[in-house]
């Protein structure tokens, strides 16, 4: 009997410069849960050789004659995102969770295509729930954090990315994504060792090198304007300290606008 376990990532939003995607964020359809509920092997098979048109057919066959099958539920879901249609890949998750289907693998799917829609707030939660369940498995922390991040929650962000990269230090997407929050929280030099290092480790990442070229031109950019600013004069420092001081984060906002824009456009 045909056992589904796909073990490919589905292209999509993840990552940081890449993936962010909304690197491309990953997608995993692992049948884990299959020991307990099994689907329909025809139609695990279309899904397996990556026949979504089929997969999607054969599935809606089987939910026609047991709608109760989360599994099923699962695997048309991801078969429609496959063809992407966002919207009917939700739903299907969502019956299949509210079948009683809890699967790391779910929730990590069902968060990305929510992050992919834009719904953060679902993402989040959906992402936090297969880091519960699958907290070994570092593409969960890892997109986890990409749904943190977005949402200007830095510190937690930076945490899971930390996780995920302890579970897995090789990956190129976490490692620059981690640079992207180190500059968003002002740790300049952080962001800049950061992405030095995965430049020399992984030099054909250009991600990396974009957003050090960024930081490196905001730098340039606050060292000259620092420089006209120091008074020529007494009298001009006495003018110049009654002057408002430029706020420090509005040139650090820049920066991260233009790193934002950098890693969305790599999709």
């Amino acid at each position: 009997m045909f056992n589904y376990r796909p073990s490919q990532l589905k292209p999509g939003l993840i990552v940081a410069a890449i993936l962010l995607i909304s690197s491309p964020v990953c997608r995993q359809a692992t049948a884990s849960g299959a020991e307990v509920q099994v689907c329909d092997v025809n139609a695990d098979y279309s899904l397996g050789v990556e026949d979504y048109a089929d997969a999607i057919r054969t599935h809606r066959e089987v939910l026609r004659k047991s709608p109760g099958n989360a599994l099923a539920h699962y695997h048309l879901g991801f078969a429609e995102g496959m063809i992407g249609d966002r919207a009917a890949e939700i739903d299907e998750y969502r019956r299949a969770e509210v079948l009683g289907l809890r699967n790391w693998d779910l929730h990590l799917n069902q968060g990305l295509a929510e992050l992919e829609s834009g719904d953060l707030d679902a993402a989040t939660n959906s992402l936090q729930t297969a880091v519960t369940l699958g907290e070994e498995h570092p593409e969960a922390h890892f997109n986890l954090a990409v749904a943190k991040q977005r949402r200007g929650m830095l510190a937690d962000a930076e945490r899971e990315t930390i996780a995920s990269l302890k579970l897995n230090p090789g990956q190129a997407d976490a490692r620059n994504l981690l640079g992207v929050i180190y500059a968003q929280e002002g740790k300049t030099v952080l962001a800049a060792q950061t992405w030095h290092d995965l430049i020399r480790d992984v030099p054909s990442y250009q991600a990396a090198r974009a957003n050090l070229s960024i930081l490196d031109s905001q730098n340039e950019v606050v060292d000259t304007e620092a420089a006209a600013a120091v008074p020529t004069s007494p009298a001009a420092a006495v003018q110049a300290s009654k002057n408002e001081p430029a706020k420090p984060d509005q040139k650090a906002q820049s920066a991260i606008a233009a790193i934002s824009l950098t890693r969305e456009s790599a999709r």
